[in-house]
């Protein structure tokens, strides 16, 4: 595992040095490390297609390790953090996620968590607070801020129904998402309150692009896109919940999905990212095994 993260490593060095104008003198170190995780979906249960769901703690291992080796600053994992077994039950699909946020935490440093439709799937939403924790919070919440280095992350929560309703234990359409009006006006106030440089985390999608059907998008991601552009201190949305993952550019912000980890089997396929951002607000992100590497220029679209 660590030979072939290694070699990772390597191709994503010889990429930085395809763009020279990255390790020019003109571009700081970074101030800020992150890793990024996406749709670990672990769970003790048999293989359904692509989806390895008992190898994903491995795979978690797997990053986690580098990512202590690297002495990030936090990490964070953007929803579907568990699944489920088949048929589903309460007290397992518990288990799963105690089992999975305990190697988590096994990082040493601050860690986040992103909610996503899977992790409502057969528990609640406070069932599933009750059993993680975010740095710094005495009660993990659903969206939450908090700064680092003089960036500020926000984390949105589009797990909601049309009637406003929280999902809850598997009382939902997963293709059917939103932001309640509460959390917009919250997001507001969050963007109003200082002119720090942010950066956006949320499991479903907020840009829309051709190959994707729409239900992987929040259903007003339009209103919410239309607040972010408002502010011109949006630098980036980094998203799971789409396995393929991809990447756009629209109106000086960048939308990152990365891939999900739970695609594919052992040893060959993971997924999981170290995010840099230097002192000029450009962010690299470093992919490993099939997460996609990119260089997301501060205001000045892709590399």
């Amino acid at each position: 595992m660590e030979r072939r993260t290694f070699i990772k490593k390597s191709c994503g060095t010889l990429c930085l040095l395809a763009h020279p104008d990255i390790l020019s003198p003109s571009v700081s170190k970074p101030k800020l490390r992150f890793g990024l995780v996406a749709d670990i979906h672990f769970a003790k249960t048999e293989t359904l297609g692509s989806r390895y769901y008992s190898q994903s703690k491995t795979k978690l291992n797997d990053a986690v390790n580098l990512f202590n080796k690297e002495n990030l600053d936090f990490i964070i994992e953007l929803g579907d953090f568990k699944d489920e077994g088949r048929p589903p039950e309460w007290q397992e699909t518990i288990d799963f996620l105690v089992e999975i946020e305990k190697k988590l935490n096994t990082f040493n440093g601050p860690v986040y968590h992103v909610l996503g439709n899977h992790d409502m799937d057969s528990i609640s939403k406070d069932d599933f607070l009750k059993h993680i924790k975010n740095y710094g919070q005495e009660k993990a919440e659903n969206y939450y801020s908090f700064i680092k280095e003089g960036i500020k992350f926000i984390v949105l929560d589009a797990n909601y129904n049309k009637d406003g309703s929280d999902y809850d234990t598997g009382n939902f359409d997963w293709t059917y998402c939103r932001i309640p009006g509460n959390q917009q006006e919250w997001l507001q106030n969050e963007l109003n309150s200082d002119s720090l440089p942010v950066i956006v985390f949320t499991h479903q999608l907020l840009d829309s692009f051709s190959g994707v059907s729409e239900t992987h998008c929040i259903d007003n991601a339009n209103e919410i896109v239309q607040i972010l552009e408002k502010h011109n201190n949006v630098l980036a949305v980094l998203q799971g919940h789409y396995h393929g993952g991809h990447y756009s550019f629209k109106n000086g912000i960048h939308y990152y999905t990365i891939k999900a980890m739970v695609e594919g089997s052992l040893p060959d396929n993971n997924s999981f990212g170290i995010v840099e951002i230097d002192n000029n607000l450009n962010i690299t992100i470093d992919g490993f095994y099939n997460c996609e590497d990119r260089v997301l220029k501060n205001r000045g679209g892709q590399i």
